[in-house]
């Protein structure tokens, strides 16, 4: 690998206005971490606009500060409140506030900002090593590989998505309806416009993402959020001692591979990440019994494997043009909008963003473990802003960026309608992650399809004659039928009992 571009890198993100956009995108991301039911994709949903008057490596090093950084926010309100502000920070809650309870909340926060720190840092040294050679293989792509992949990707977030399979395949289905509205990029026919000329080029990614994620989260929140905040536990003691970083040092190595490994895979992000790392830990260890009670490896495991998943899935996104989750289908806009296309040609053609962009991470990880501490009183006092003052503000940050966009009122109407429609999809236990990534798959998935099967001149056959896109697809049918495999392996055993 030439070492060159990465060195360059370190100067594009060491550029004050770069450093600051660093800064200023992981205190945003801490302090959407804190507050319950926001949630990164839903503030970088409400940046976007801001985004555009930015330069993309500023900008996106920003929003990519205010997604790893929500992941260690979360964990503060986590131990100090039992109250998780992100949703990758819930197992946190089990031993966090255990320890928090017996006077060692000083301690817990230590262990999670020591192991976010090495979880995001182990993460971002394997991405750099090994984005390069996933964008080197993904150059040999094509339309029938494209082809596959998207369908692999949207079976993968359809089945491994909180709510249920059935939902979250039901919300991937319209997001892939919503992706064909507009006219046909091969015939020019119109498709769902009914006349109106404003739906004839499309629908355009963030209003939807700013009305789901946005007003959606925001009507969703506040009708969560009508509890009292419990008062703050004391934080003493803050850097844990060397026998409990003993003690989580295997659980927080553990936690930075799994993490890894699992924020690659489509659906995958820190919510799984966490849950896969805290299961592992608890299995392990000969004294499960000590979980839920204050165990110091409660709270490392899941907290390294969230950072560490948040940094690795900008793997898919940068190298092959596949967002992993709903906050990188928001990133993948963001980049759209600003003219860049995530792909396998990004690390050729545009390197000082590809190195900036992951570079930053290394400063990030870096500024996390040394505010995280010293900022927790300024979080706990933001909590008690009540909702019902953030959020007005919010919603009129909101519209007002979505008209800025185009100067269209009819994206402001768009925003109106798809912030009912996240409020519902929340109130029914729909997830609108995977409508988000099936709308950006979807698009590549039509337009992949088509041209490969003019390739093969209408014979679907071809997309197994090629190897790439034949092993994608035998990866996509066993992925498919393995639900269907563990329901028949359970049927003798309900016909036994």
């Amino acid at each position: 690998m030439d070492i060159g571009p990465v060195i360059d890198g370190f100067g594009v993100v060491l550029e004050p206005a770069n450093l600051l956009y660093c800064l200023i995108g992981v205190v945003i991301g801490m302090l959407v971490g804190v507050l319950p039911g926001l949630g990164p994709a839903a503030t970088i949903a409400i940046l976007l606009p801001v985004t555009f008057e930015i330069e993309a490596v500023g900008a996106v090093i920003m929003l990519a500060g205010i997604f790893y950084g929500a992941q260690y926010g979360g964990t503060i309100t986590s131990v100090l409140l039992k109250l998780p502000g992100e949703a990758s920070s819930v197992v946190t809650v089990f031993d966090g506030h255990a320890l928090a309870r017996q006077g060692r909340a000083g301690t817990a926060l230590g262990i999670a900002a020591v192991g976010s720190f090495v979880g995001g840092t182990v993460s971002v040294v394997a991405m750099s090593v090994l984005a390069p050679v996933v964008a080197g293989f993904a150059l040999d792509f094509g339309p029938p590989e494209y082809t596959a992949l998207a369908l692999l990707g949207i079976l993968l977030v359809s089945t491994v998505a909180g709510g249920g399979r059935l939902k979250a395949l039901i919300a991937a289905c319209l997001g892939l309806l919503l992706a064909v509205v507009g006219r046909d990029a091969f015939t020019g026919g119109e498709r769902f416009t009914f006349g109106s000329l404003d739906l004839a080029d499309g629908l355009d990614f963030v209003p939807i993402a700013m009305g789901l994620f946005g007003l959606g989260e925001i009507l969703h929140s506040l009708e969560q959020r009508h509890r009292a905040v419990h008062a703050p536990v004391a934080v003493h003691d803050v850097w844990p001692s060397r026998a409990d970083l003993r003690q989580s040092s295997g659980a927080i190595g553990r936690g930075s591979v799994l993490g890894f490994v699992l924020g690659i895979l489509p659906g995958g992000g820190a919510v799984m990440a966490s849950l896969a790392a805290y299961a592992l830990e608890k299995r392990r260890s000969p004294h499960p019994e000590r979980f839920g009670q204050g165990a110091v490896e409660g709270v490392a495991a899941p907290e390294t494997a969230n950072n560490a998943a948040a940094t690795s899935s900008f793997i898919p996104l940068l190298t092959l043009g596949i967002p992993a989750n709903a906050t990188m289908a928001v990133i993948f806009g963001a980049l759209l909008v600003q003219g860049v296309a995530p792909g396998p040609q990004l690390v050729e053609e545009n390197p000082e963003l590809f190195w900036g962009v992951v570079n930053s991470m290394y400063v990030g990880n870096v500024l996390l473990l040394i505010m995280s501490i010293p900022l927790v009183g300024l979080f706990v006092r933001v909590l008690r802003v009540r909702p019902a003052v953030l959020a007005p503000i919010t919603v009129l940050i909101t519209l007002v960026g979505a008209y800025t966009v185009n100067n269209s009122t009819f994206d402001i109407a768009l925003v109106v309608a798809f912030g009912a429609l996240g409020y519902l999809m929340k109130k029914l236990g729909l997830e609108p992650g995977p409508l988000v990534l099936a709308f950006v798959l979807g698009t590549l998935l039509e337009d992949s399809l088509r041209r490969s099967l003019l390739l093969f001149g209408g014979d679907p056959t071809g997309f197994v004659t090629r190897p790439i896109s034949g092993v994608l697809l035998a990866a996509f049918v066993v992925v498919a039928l393995l639900p269907l495999a563990r329901g028949r392996r359970r049927e003798p055993v309900d016909q036994v009992r």
